[in-house]
């Protein structure tokens, strides 16, 4: 018996889903290796960037335009989602850094008293 092909897969062909996809990857890697106390807004950002993949395959399988234009519309939401959670993510980290510097000079203070 011959496999039923599914012929709804073509978003897969969509140069943006491919680059949505790639952009998953990359933030995976990037976002899963940073410290603890960031790890929510790590998640948020690996969330964000898979929905964007996510909703332009569900739009493309839908049955009317009006629907995929939706679900592209979400998706460009994602996008915008992302870049939100990146520039937290930059603020986060630099706000860390200066945190940790102030606290290594504090405690280097305290132990010349």
């Amino acid at each position: 018996m011959e496999a039923r092909k599914n012929i709804n897969r073509g978003f897969k062909q969509l140069r943006v889903w491919q680059d949505a996809v790639s952009l998953y990857i990359l933030a995976s890697k990037k976002f899963s290796k940073f410290p603890f106390e960031l790890k929510k807004v790590a998640a948020n950002a690996i969330d964000a960037s898979h929905s964007i993949s996510r909703n332009i395959a569900e739009g493309y399988c839908r049955r009317s335009i009006k629907e995929y234009i939706n679900f592209l519309n979400i998706a460009r939401g994602s996008c915008g989602e992302f870049h939100s959670c990146c520039i937290s993510f930059k603020k986060a980290v630099k706000f860390l850094l200066k945190t940790m510097k102030n606290w290594t000079n504090f405690t280097i203070k305290l132990r010349t008293v």
